[in-house]
């Protein structure tokens, strides 16, 4: 009967299919777009995820921007390069740099702390780019969150805005009901709906990634 997947390979070859659909352009759209007025903000808000290089300096990046307006956030982080000839730094060169001249920029004690912390796990667990794109997402969680001053939130908005992974719903994001609440009358079906998704998802891969047996 036409339409029906009858081999191995055909099923395969149909997940996939599936998985290679840009999840943010596709599924997770076509459902929010059932709402009226998250279909009018998806429109005026399209973005793309992208990869981004320096993955250990995204992380730092995230820690000198924590508490603060991304405005604030982005002047620290200005401030941060200009150590370093506004040049991308390496972890050894951020761990060498004085605390004195950290907190010249903006940066509390702690955050100091914290910032040298990221440094000194890269350099102790040899974190590389192509390491981590090995990674699935939980694995990076549960490897970064080892890290003093590194929390889930922190790591999840990495995987998304850094890794580029699409597959990643931060369930614990204080965001949600800041951006959610002036958008009165959604369904609130839909969140529990788009968390079950993106669950759905990471099932399948992970059965497709562990089973040969299909």
């Amino acid at each position: 009967m036409e339409g029906l997947i009858d081999t191995r390979d055909e099923y395969m070859e149909h997940i996939q299919d599936l998985l290679s659909i840009p999840i943010s352009k596709k599924l997770y759209k076509k459902h929010l777009d059932k709402d009226k007025k998250l279909r009018e903000l998806l429109v005026e808000n399209d973005f793309e995820l992208e990869l981004k290089k320096n993955i250990s300096l995204r992380l730092i990046r995230s820690i000198l921007g924590q508490q603060l307006s991304t405005k604030v956030a982005q002047v620290i982080y200005d401030r941060f390069l200009n150590l370093y000839n506004n040049k991308e730094p390496k972890p050894q060169q951020v761990l060498e740099t004085k605390d004195e001249e950290l907190r010249g920029i903006g940066l509390s004690n702690a955050k100091v702390q914290y910032v040298k912390n990221v440094a000194a796990f890269c350099i102790e667990n040899k974190i590389t780019d192509a390491k981590l794109l090995k990674l699935s997402n939980e694995e990076i969680i549960n490897q970064l969150t080892t890290i003093k001053g590194v929390g889930k939130w922190t790591v999840e908005m990495l995987l998304m805005f850094a890794l580029g992974r699409e597959d990643v719903f931060s369930e614990d994001d204080l965001e949600w009901p800041i951006v959610i609440n002036p958008l009165d009358e959604i369904d609130s079906s839909l969140y529990d709906e788009y968390v079950m998704i993106n669950t759905d998802l990471k099932l399948v891969k992970y059965y497709m990634d562990n089973n040969n047996d299909i």
